[in-house]
């Protein structure tokens, strides 16, 4: 015999599923919101329906209505649910990613996150038959490192001078021009900015949404590193995409960026 009730609930739970991807759309980011109507159009069904399914969704923290336009986006409890599990993901899929970027480039290869103004390293990995430790769990100011610059890629300069005020050891109109650069080569670099006879190249790990969440990292000596330091970056940046798209990010055009220092 045929489970009715449970066929019904399925195809629901299809249906509300076929909303969030809705709102979770290009277009949807583009506008910060869709309508009823939109949304009705999107996804092949009668507004009357599209309006009861995304109240009963509001009900539960899963989208939110805008007061002003009364445009519906993804919701704080849909978001909180994913933050819950994103770390322990992250740190799953990139370690064998890392595994693979540490053999071919020979070099320990770090994950690295941010915590208000410094750079945590969550795992290292040697490319050689032992693991490095020392990192892990480390503070770091974010300004120094290359991975601090990537980190800070979606930053606002408003946001750069919240986060670090205007007594810093580096000015944020210099860090700012930094993590320009970092982001039209695709990764950043430095070279014993941090820590003599040092060099290190990062790039950035993005999530479902294309926010900054991670940094994949390569340091070593500059004698052994420097000469090849872009190879290195580029080759760390293939491989931040990699880990990227398992977190299902898919790349979207650039656009400029915002609120350009002057």
């Amino acid at each position: 015999m045929t489970d009715t009730p449970s066929l019904s609930r399925g195809h629901g739970l299809r249906r509300d599923i076929d909303l969030l991807e809705a709102l979770a759309s290009d277009e949807a980011q583009r506008a910060g919101g869709l309508g009823v109507v939109r949304l009705a159009q999107l996804v092949g069904r009668e507004k009357t329906q599209i309006s009861r399914a995304l109240k009963a969704l509001a009900a539960e923290g899963m989208v939110e209505r805008d007061p002003d336009t009364l445009e519906y986006r993804l919701g704080w409890r849909l978001f909180s649910l994913v933050a819950r599990t994103s770390q322990s993901r992250l740190v799953r899929v990139a370690e064998p990613v890392m595994h693979a970027l540490s053999a071919d480039l020979e070099e320990t290869s770090h994950l690295c996150v941010l915590s208000e103004r410094e750079v945590l390293t969550l795992l290292s990995v040697s490319g050689h038959s032992f693991r490095v430790h020392g990192w892990e769990g480390r503070g770091v100011p974010a300004w120094r490192l290359s991975a601090g610059r990537v980190l800070l890629s979606d930053a606002t300069p408003d946001e750069l001078y919240v986060r670090f005020g205007t007594g810093g050891e580096m000015p944020v109109p210099e860090l700012w021009s930094l993590i320009q650069e970092g982001r039209r080569r695709g990764f950043a670099r430095v070279s014993e900015e941090f820590e003599a006879g040092l060099v290190g190249v990062s790039a950035p790990v993005r999530d479902f949404r294309g926010r900054v969440v991670a940094a994949l990292n390569i340091s070593a000596p500059k004698s052994r590193l420097g000469d090849r330091l872009d190879v290195a970056g580029r080759t760390t940046a293939r491989a931040a995409a990699r880990v990227s798209a398992l977190l299902g990010w898919e790349p979207r055009p650039a656009f400029p960026a915002r609120n350009m220092l002057v």
